[in-house]
């Protein structure tokens, strides 16, 4: 796609990704008056993937489900790659309203902390939707409105916080990565279905079988397993503590950050 002045795009052959994200793309430049829509092939393609994952997921199923040839599909999407960042982006949807942030020395319950563990929380929520993000939001690719606007709202929570444009950024990438973290463990314990009905139990599980008869020669694990089993208050817990952790980190920074200042 060329740019202004005869620039080319650095999305280079991402080009129509960018056109219908951004671009505003809905009806087709020829023929008919259109029976379909973006919304309507983006939300029937998201229902495949919700139901059966990523790999359910193709133009010719597509068309299918909605009783259209394969090729009515492409006078709206030009192929898979674009109707899967179509998916990513109408997936993630809103983010989350962010507080104000508050300032040095002011009340916590406004600021950045709450702020940021909202915004956790919801992305967390978001990924538990739809586990197909997992393997559709990787390498390089073209980022939708929907899915700025989660970055928008995250930095806006450290604006005011004395960290630099560069740390802002890196900070959100840890606490997103720590977000996704948890859900492939999640996807791949296969949370939801009858064993599944947490992390915790399911790793406890499967290493209490391992174990069995073998804990004298993994003493450490053996130990932190069976007093995990007796703590009824460290169950459950394994996004809340990593998160937790992460941000008491961030302000052990900003406060030594402002104290060197």
């Amino acid at each position: 796609m060329a740019g202004d002045n005869g620039k080319h795009s650095v999305f280079g052959d991402q080009a129509g990704s960018v056109e219908l994200l951004w671009g505003g793309r809905e009806r087709p430049s020829r023929g008919p008056k259109p029976a379909l829509s973006l919304e309507r092939i983006t939300r029937t393609a998201m229902a495949l993937a919700d139901a059966g994952g990523l790999g359910a997921v193709s133009m010719q199923r597509v068309a299918a489900e909605l009783d259209f040839t394969k090729m009515s599909l492409y006078r709206y999407v030009p192929g898979k790659s674009e109707l899967i960042a179509l998916m990513i982006d109408t997936a993630m949807g809103e983010p989350p309203g962010v507080a104000a942030p508050a300032g040095p020395g002011q009340d916590d319950r406004g600021g950045w902390r709450p702020a940021l563990r909202t915004w956790a929380t919801a992305l967390a929520a978001v990924y538990h939707r739809h586990p197909w993000l997992l393997g559709a939001a990787v390498g390089p690719r073209v980022m939708g409105p929907h899915e700025l606007g989660w970055t928008e709202r995250a930095l806006a929570a450290l604006a005011d916080t004395g960290l630099t444009g560069g740390e802002q950024l890196d900070a959100v990438v840890v606490v997103h990565g720590h977000i996704r973290n948890l859900a492939q463990v999640l996807a791949s314990m296969g949370l939801g279905s009858a064993r599944a009905k947490a992390p915790e139990e399911v790793m406890s599980a499967a290493l209490n079988e391992l174990l069995a008869g073998r804990a004298d020669r993994f003493p450490a694990v053996a130990a932190a397993v069976a007093g995990a089993g007796a703590d009824a208050t460290s169950r459950n817990r394994a996004g809340e503590f990593g998160l937790e952790r992460i941000l008491d980190g961030l302000e052990a920074y900003m406060s030594r950050e402002r104290g060197g200042a």
